[in-house]
């Protein structure tokens, strides 16, 4: 019995310590299901740390509700104390040709971790804003998908490269 406990302690001892060394910052907005696309996410956080480099993610928690094979992201990334506003537009995709999604997960919900940046530095010390829109288009239309269907959660993560 004593074995048995001591397992048990070792086990959950080896859980709590395998923390996720290489995460700076990780938060997640949750949706009802449907992201429109005038609502824009925003995540700050505080980074002093101008030397090292950095990698940094977009993650998106979706459903068999998707309809798309690709998503169209515009992210904004706002340096502290400035005006200087970084603007991407980024395509991802999101499901194989058959509409399989694609993901990490074993149920309908899958995340898709999605590279916004690689190996950047952050040129100032200070609070930082990230604004993450959605700008998905139906082919052949003009005007955006006002709700996008399946999107559960998006996220906003960043990573040591060391």
């Amino acid at each position: 019995m004593k074995i048995r406990h001591s397992i048990f302690l070792f086990a959950a001892l080896l859980l709590f310590c395998s923390c996720d060394k290489k995460r700076v910052f990780d938060e997640y907005k949750e949706f009802d299901g449907t992201w429109n696309k005038d609502s824009i996410v925003s995540f700050e956080f505080e980074q002093q740390d101008t030397v090292k480099l950095y990698n940094m993610f977009i993650n998106i928690r979706n459903n068999n509700d998707y309809p798309f094979s690709n998503l169209y992201l515009i992210v904004e990334m706002q340096e502290p104390g400035t005006d200087v506003t970084q603007v991407d537009t980024l395509e991802y995709q999101m499901a194989e040709a058959d509409g399989t999604l694609l993901g990490e997960g074993m149920t309908d919900i899958k995340e898709s971790k999605l590279w916004y940046k690689e190996k950047q530095r952050f040129p100032t010390p200070g609070k930082y804003k990230v604004n993450i829109q959605q700008a998905v288009r139906e082919a052949g239309q003009v005007p955006g998908v006002q709700e996008l269907e399946g999107v559960m959660e998006v996220g906003f993560r960043i990573e040591t490269t060391e």
